[in-house]
């Protein structure tokens, strides 16, 4: 569990050290067009290396980076490095729709805190929930899509 602050912090750090090419890790092909795929897409809305809306260039391409699954905007984007700005810009994407604490179900306070489950990050509003979803990961990451559906919407 970090904060807010030093999560993009160390997100930066790695993914300005490193292209997006040597942190990909090959990821299992996906239901096309997935619902947990497509929320976290509009969730996203930027490509982290062009800063391209998410589906300008066809269908995203889901790959990790660190520890973190996150989309391209195309292939030619897995050869270039990400741009801090754009990974800083996604993380409070994130942060933004997901809108609650999925434990407490609390607004989220401005820095939250975060875990990342199955290479999502997840936000929380203290550290103690952390517990609780890596007790139950699959729960929390169903309550986390439906605040996405939820928060989208609007």
């Amino acid at each position: 569990m970090k904060s807010f602050r030093t999560m993009i912090a160390l997100s930066l750090l790695t993914v300005t050290a490193f292209g997006v090419q040597q942190l990909v890790e090959a990821q299992q092909p996906q239901a096309e067009g997935g619902q947990r795929d497509q929320l976290r897409i509009a969730a996203q809305q930027i490509c982290p290396v062009s800063g391209q809306k998410l589906g300008s260039h066809g269908k995203p391409i889901k790959v990790k980076v660190g520890k973190e699954s996150v989309y391209l905007c195309c292939k030619g984007c897995l050869k270039t490095k990400v741009n801090p700005k754009h990974w800083s810009t996604i993380h409070t994407n994130y942060a933004k729709a997901q809108g609650k604490c999925p434990v407490m179900k609390k607004q989220l306070p401005q820095k939250p805190k975060w875990t990342i489950v199955d290479g999502r990050i997840v936000y929380v509003c203290c550290p103690p929930c952390t517990k609780k979803i890596d007790a139950d990961p699959q729960t929390f990451l169903s309550k986390v899509d439906a605040l996405y559906a939820a928060n989208l919407q609007k």
